[in-house]
């Protein structure tokens, strides 16, 4: 209805303006996204899936020195795992296929730590296989991850590796049809007597394009998208797709509160990808199952990513079956159906709008484009029109509490402040919203309200601005706040150099110990660390030495570590060596495992 009354508008502009409808369009501003790119951006959502000997050994970091037995799956099914995330909305499922420890989930013909050595299937087996086919059963895109730090190749360390990464590259990627995206992990955490490997970017970069030309390749710094900056999924409440990376490779990339919030004038079109996790760890635990993020952090998280102009990766792990948990697979269709709820009933259906400018006078540009359903018809201003407001007459006075925006990013981002005001019962204008920037999608989270009238108020643009999208939503499910707002850190800030100590108030038997950084990892978290315990507090036994909490930066979660056998002991402190933060360290939680 919206569509039809737009294109009578400008065939109606065409009659009465004449030459009006030969406006030309507005110039691309600044970089661009290629069209690949722009379709994986509108995919909004997809899954992860974190798999390998990790889920059977309950690591996050695997040592690269399992057995290959250790990887067993009894009832695997990647049937399962696409059936789940079509239902759950998904556009894509992104495998681990070599995770840190190097082994691999297809058999690769360079390495001697794969399925293949293994007894699961009696190394006939082939996860890459399996999942691609269920992939393209189920109408999803499939991609791979492959860490370049491998804990088991001989050859890491050595020129020899790139080359031997190169094949492995191949061969993943050159036999199991079409991949969507390749995703590199930057993480090393050899410490400082490890392995150094030079990795040759460019190589691999080169071989991904030769075997899939419309991938995108994931990294903190791209090239076709990149880390948000955090394991948490949120993008910033600015964000924009471009980056400066002169100066920068993968692992080596700017700080995360650019990642995070993006260049202004980036000199490259990398988006940002926001991967979380629906569990606290990224690998399957039974430790973790009554753990499962609730449908209200679920529905957070999707309105600080895709509603932050970021793209949402969930990784949602296989147990040790090679099932997906019922309990998420329960929570996701819970979210898909929240989501369903929320976004069915668009407030903004039956409305009108008008701009204080358009394009030209042009139809062609008219603030009708932003109520279609068509992503390429957009309004506009002329090219000395930077500031403009947009009001949308409603159907009747309509209730929301979300309000979506969407920017035309084939021609460039560019709007850098806007509001959003509505009218109250007296006819004046409040203000209900603002922001930065709006990219791809921005849904912003208000209060309740009731109105028949909302302006948008482009208050900022680096070039006309141009919008292809709105909508006006009710999400009477996770409620008024915007979340992420407040970075919300209970416990202690130590002293860089301080030990953390505990009295357990006599002698006891414990089997690990457990740390737990304060929330987001704010006041920096223990990366290394040395432990030692006492009977009388006087003589000390030493259990760790230079030990790594591994990927807490990334991830500050509570980290349980175990000794290995039980120990008796009343008194443990943990002294650090290095943190995330030069001067102080968080502590919401210190204590043994019993």
């Amino acid at each position: 209805m919206i569509k039809g009354f737009a294109k009578a508008f400008c065939l109606t502009a065409c009659i009465t303006a004449g030459a009006a409808c030969g406006t030309e369009a507005p110039a691309p501003y600044g970089v661009l996204p290629s069209q690949a790119q722009i379709e994986w951006q509108k995919m909004e959502t997809n899954m992860f899936c974190h798999f390998g000997p990790n889920t059977f050994t309950s690591a996050e970091w695997g040592t690269g020195q399992e057995n290959a037995d250790v990887f067993n799956p009894t009832e695997m099914d990647c049937r399962q795992w696409a059936s789940i995330a079509k239902a759950a909305g998904m556009k894509g499922i992104i495998i681990t296929a070599k995770h840190h420890d190097g082994f691999c989930l297809w058999p690769n013909p360079v390495s001697k730590h794969t399925v293949a050595q293994s007894s699961w299937k009696d190394g006939k087996g082939d996860v890459l296989k399996e999942l691609s086919e269920a992939c393209r059963e189920y109408g999803l895109k499939f991609g791979v991850y492959i860490s370049p730090w491998d804990r088991n190749d001989p050859a890491y360390g050595t020129d020899e590796y790139n080359d031997v990464f190169r094949k492995t590259l191949e061969s993943a990627l050159g036999s199991y049809g079409p991949v969507f995206e390749q995703w590199f992990d930057g993480a090393c955490g050899e410490g400082p007597n490890g392995k150094r490997q030079v990795y040759d970017w460019n190589l691999y970069h080169e071989t991904v394009y030769r075997l899939q030309p419309d991938a995108i390749i994931f990294s903190d710094t791209g090239p076709g998208c990149r880390w948000i900056g955090n394991e948490a999924g949120y993008a910033g409440k600015t964000c924009w797709s471009t980056l400066d990376t002169t100066g920068f490779a993968p692992g080596a990339a700017p700080a995360r509160d650019t990642l995070n919030c993006g260049n202004v004038h980036g000199k490259a079109w990398i988006p940002g990808e926001a991967d979380v996790s629906i569990r606290p760890g990224w690998f399957y635990k039974d430790s973790e199952n009554d753990k499962v993020k609730s449908l209200s952090d679920l529905l957070g998280i999707y309105y600080a990513s895709v509603g932050r102009n970021s793209l949402l990766l969930l990784n949602v792990p296989p147990d040790k079956r090679g099932l997906i948990y019922g309990t998420d697979s329960l929570r996701l269709m819970e979210f898909r159906s929240a989501l369903d709820h929320i976004f069915s009933a668009d407030m903004s259906d039956g409305a009108m709008a008008e701009a204080s400018a358009v394009r030209g006078g042009s139809g062609r540009f008219s603030a009708a484009n932003i109520l279609d359903q068509d992503y390429d018809s957009y309004w506009c201003t002329d090219d000395d029109v930077t500031t403009a407001s947009v009001t949308v007459s409603l159907d009747g006075e309509k209730t929301f509490n979300r309000i979506m925006l969407q920017e035309y990013i084939p021609l460039g981002q560019r709007i850098a402040r806007f509001s959003v005001d509505i009218k109250d019962n007296e006819g004046n204008w409040t203000r209900a919203a603002e922001g930065t920037t709006i990219g791809y999608k921005r849904i912003l989270l208000t209060d309740r309200i009731t109105t028949d009238a909302v302006r948008i108020n482009i208050e900022k643009s680096y070039a006309c601005p141009l919008l292809n999208g709105f909508g006006l939503f009710l999400d009477d499910i996770m409620g008024e706040t915007e979340g992420w707002d407040d970075a919300g850190s209970p416990g202690e800030t130590m002293a860089a150099d301080e030990v953390l100590s505990l009295d357990l108030g006599k002698v006891s038997q414990a089997k690990g110990f457990f740390y737990q950084p304060k929330k987001r990892g704010a006041d920096g978290c223990i990366i290394t660390y040395d432990l030692e315990v006492s009977r009388d507090g006087e003589q000390w036994t030493r259990v760790f030495a230079g030990k790594m909490f591994e990927n807490i930066v990334n991830n500050p979660i509570r980290q349980n570590v175990e000794f290995g056998q039980n120990l008796s002991f009343r008194y443990m402190r943990l002294i650090p060596l290095t943190s995330s933060d030069e001067d102080s360290y968080g502590v919401s939680g210190f204590g043994i495992l019993e």
